[in-house]
């Protein structure tokens, strides 16, 4: 299936995403974040796509707007792979995005290592906690506005 062709699979699930695909790798869908589960099943679970495989998934800070997740996937069956991307309302009281963990089950330790870096909250996630940080850390250090006062180190 060719890009142009997919786009015209997904525009006619869901109307209110955007494409773009001049001078990029694959084809990058951008995706409200109300329709995102429900674009990850059809991607998953319809036939003419089968996309079976997320193999990425990471979090972009757009200081001082908000965050973005982006997903790459694969079909291994039609060997294809696509971008999707949604973003967050607003970095400081809407940071959170529906979790595709049960959809793609790579996505689990993907979305809480999001979560931990970043902030951002994977509603639904089956188990949300601190991946790579300890504990009590205060914040999320890969945010672009990160002041690490309480775990300094003084030389």
């Amino acid at each position: 299936m060719t890009n142009t062709e997919l786009q015209s699979v997904i525009s006619s699930w869901i109307s209110d995403v955007s494409f773009q695909s001049e001078g990029k790798q694959y084809l990058t869908i951008v995706v409200p974040k109300e329709k995102l589960r429900e674009l990850m099943n059809k991607l998953k679970t319809e036939e003419s796509t089968s996309f079976d495989f997320l193999f990425s998934l990471t979090a972009v800070d757009w200081l001082p707007k908000n965050f973005a997740v982006v997903y790459h996937l694969e079909s291994t069956k039609y060997r294809h792979m696509i971008c999707v991307i949604t973003n967050t309302e607003d970095r400081e009281t809407n940071v959170s995005i529906d979790t595709v963990s049960d959809i793609f089950p790579t996505a689990n330790f993907h979305e809480r290592e999001a979560y931990d870096l970043m902030g951002i909250i994977f509603n639904g996630h089956p188990d949300l906690r601190r991946l790579l940080m300890p504990d009590n850390w205060v914040g999320h250090p890969l945010r672009k506005d990160y002041i690490d006062e309480t775990n300094l180190i003084i030389r």
